[in-house]
């Protein structure tokens, strides 16, 4: 079996570091006479020296002028080279004859710059040296998320809250759309538009040549969110801000921040800094971490000019249940809001502590009138609340629950 020349060579840096030297003997090769050397060497193999010799001049030389700057250059790097390149140690056997082998060590001989400037370099990882050795594996750390996934609110910092706005806002990204009765022209359409096709039978003696169809629009749900930031929510407000402006930029939302009266924070949160719509929400609200009103503020909510935006809307509701008002006047609003939202879904940051039972008077009025009750008090609750909002809003058929309160009551 014949051993090819170049044996163990990377034959790309080997054309490479020719045609280099080539250039400084005065002989010009370009770019496309270096590929040509590469298909070259890759379709045949040199097996001898002259080979080699025929291939690269027949791919290098384009002028007769240029044969005796090539005959010196080959020879400088062919006359006196050292074996190591061409044959295999005895240490190598059994290895592809691509490996690439190692730079010999320079000699006064091998032509400018010394040694074989084509052999490729070592592998940067060396093979251990205990045979019997256990293999190690890279470890594998958590990303910046994974590492908050359990840590609750009253620990994040201002960076690690912008992380959680921008889950959030990816959480949100592919909000559903439901079916609306509004219909558009469409070819891809089911059904026939009576208007538009008896308009263009016009044309043709009332015959309904061209017959026009159309689909029904579908829009996005309408989302309206309510968050706490009284002030047994302190922990949880800015979390809950980041909340309401991931669906107002990426659903266009309409959100609301109460403690003793409501405030809109729909334009506010919209702005395209994190930071500067959250600040600018914070300053808007002048109640923050006061007292707590739920009922009269889902009654100024109903009676405003933004109570139709609830109607076939998911209402979110952010808080933990505490409420000075009596449970008696929470239980009516709840079911007037609950005639006119599509779902109604409970955030709680209490909800995911174990035991945990909805034995607060708010809380415990509110329940039967919610869809669903989801826990919301660390960074991985609330994003996966966010997800499973979507769930609902796909969820045409879906029944609402019969919810009971807790038999003892907490006022």
């Amino acid at each position: 079996m014949n051993h090819t020349v170049l044996r163990g060579v990377d034959r790309a840096a080997f054309a490479v570091a020719f045609v280099d030297r080539l250039r400084h003997a005065g002989v010009p090769a370009g770019l496309t006479d270096v590929d040509d050397l590469v298909r070259a060497l890759a379709a045949s193999p040199p097996v001898e020296m002259s080979t080699l010799y025929w291939t690269a001049r027949i791919s290098l030389v384009r002028r007769h002028t240029d044969l005796a700057a090539f005959d010196q250059v080959f020879a400088a790097v062919f006359a006196d080279a050292p074996p190591l390149p061409l044959a295999r140690s005895a240490g190598s056997t059994g290895r592809r004859d691509d490996v690439h082998v190692p730079v010999p060590a320079a000699t006064d001989d091998a032509g400018p710059g010394g040694g074989l400037p084509w052999a490729t370099l070592p592998p940067a990882v060396a093979e251990t040296r205990e045979p019997d050795a256990p293999l190690r594996l890279p470890e594998r750390r958590p990303s910046a998320l994974a590492t908050l996934a359990e840590r609750p609110f009253e620990e994040l910092d201002s960076a690690q809250l912008a992380l959680l706005g921008d889950a959030l806002r990816a959480a949100v990204a592919g909000w559903p759309t439901r079916r609306t009765r509004r219909h558009v022209a469409s070819r891809a359409g089911r059904r026939v538009a009576l208007r538009p096709t008896i308009a263009r039978a016009r044309r043709t003696g009332w015959e309904p040549v061209e017959v026009v169809r159309e689909r029904p629009v579908r829009r996005p749900r309408r989302v309206v969110l309510l968050c706490d930031v009284s002030e047994s929510m302190r922990a949880q407000a800015t979390a809950y801000l980041h909340l309401m402006r991931a669906f107002a930029v990426v659903a266009d939302a309409e959100v609301f921040a109460f403690a003793t009266t409501l405030t809109r924070l729909t334009v506010a949160l919209r702005h395209t800094s994190a930071a500067a719509a959250v600040a600018q929400a914070s300053a808007v609200v002048t109640d923050r971490f006061g007292g707590t009103r739920i009922a009269t503020n889902l009654r100024a909510l109903l009676a405003s000019r933004h109570g139709n935006a609830v109607r076939g809307a998911i209402v979110v509701i952010g808080s933990d249940g505490w409420d000075s008002d009596p449970p008696a006047e929470l239980a009516t609003m709840m079911a007037r809001l609950r005639r006119r939202a599509y779902r109604i879904v409970w955030l709680n940051p209490r909800a995911g502590i174990p035991g945990f039972a909805p034995r607060v008077a708010g809380m415990a009025a509110a329940l039967p009138y919610c869809d669903r009750l989801l826990p919301a008090g660390t960074f991985q609750d609330l994003t996966d609340a966010a997800r499973q909002l979507q769930s609902v809003t796909c969820t045409d058929g879906l029944k609402r629950p019969t919810l009971t309160p807790a038999p003892r009551i907490i006022a």
